[in-house]
């Protein structure tokens, strides 16, 4: 059973760090010491006229610090909102939610195994977490519409000389070309011949698609994270549903609730049709 947190995190620091996109770290100590990459917080508006949290993917949890750091996209009045937060402000959180990429039961990957790391946008920041944690020789392949956020942070987790996190390679693409290849993800990695025994993506809808083609024509094990509305983030509400290719056996029917069944799902599950 997914053991989750509810209480007051305390804002630790807050950045923009490209147009419309912020660094938010957070006090959250119980939160961080659960968390696993691809999971996410449920945070709340103060405002009373925003009853619904909003859902922030978790960038990277540090158990240690007891802090979590958020790296999120204005979309709405809630993250406007939260954009406005400093250092000592709070707010009423809830979390980790949902299942991730890896879980603690699950064995470490193969120090041998070769990974690709495949975000787009907004979908790049999960990523992060997942990179500092699994072994391996593993390739991040990031795709930008315009500005390079967090690729910093990947170019120095990739400069660590640590035999038991394996090896990190980052590679970019731009939709205008103007840092690494133009084009798409799978442009930068058809052109520069990247393999992988596994993917883990996060991205928009049409990049997971084409990626989760991509593993399925070559016969290569994919996980991706769907990005979804959601409103109590629990599945409750049944408000993120996603068309999947076998019948849940509780429903009988062929949807799953990203919130709470995902947000990660293996790729060969859903139904992009």
């Amino acid at each position: 059973m997914m053991t989750m947190i509810k209480g007051t995190a305390m804002v630790l620091s807050q950045k923009m760090i490209a147009d419309g996109i912020y660094d938010l770290v957070l006090s959250f100590p119980e939160a961080a010491r659960l968390a696993v990459p691809g999971q996410f917080v449920d945070l709340y508006c103060r405002s009373a006229a925003r009853l619904l949290p909003r859902p922030i993917s978790i960038c990277e949890a540090d158990a240690r610090e007891g802090s979590l750091r958020l790296v999120y996209r204005t979309a709405g009045a809630g993250t406007r909102e939260f954009s406005h937060l400093k250092a000592g402000d709070s707010l009423e959180a809830v979390g980790p939610l949902g299942n991730g990429f890896i879980s603690p039961e699950d064995a470490p990957a193969r120090n041998t195994e070769k990974v690709l790391l495949i975000g787009g946008g907004i979908g790049i920041p999960p990523l992060l977490e997942l990179a500092r944690r699994l072994p391996g020789e593993k390739i991040a392949v990031l795709g930008y519409k315009d500005a390079l956020f967090l690729k910093d942070d990947f170019d120095r987790l990739a400069g660590r000389a640590d035999p038991a996190l394996g090896s990190l390679r980052v590679a970019v693409a731009t939709e205008d070309g103007h840092y690494g290849c133009q084009g798409t993800v799978l442009d930068l990695i058809r052109e520069q011949k990247l393999e992988g025994e596994i993917i883990y993506a996060c991205g928009p809808m049409p990049m997971l698609k084409a990626v989760s083609a991509y593993a399925l024509d070559r016969g290569i094990k994919a996980r991706i994270s769907l990005e979804e509305r959601m409103a109590c983030g629990i599945g409750a509400c049944l408000g993120c549903i996603t068309k999947v290719k076998h019948k849940d056996h509780h429903t009988n029917v062929h949807n799953r609730r990203v919130c709470k069944d995902g947000p990660v799902f293996d790729a060969g599950e859903v139904d992009f049709s």
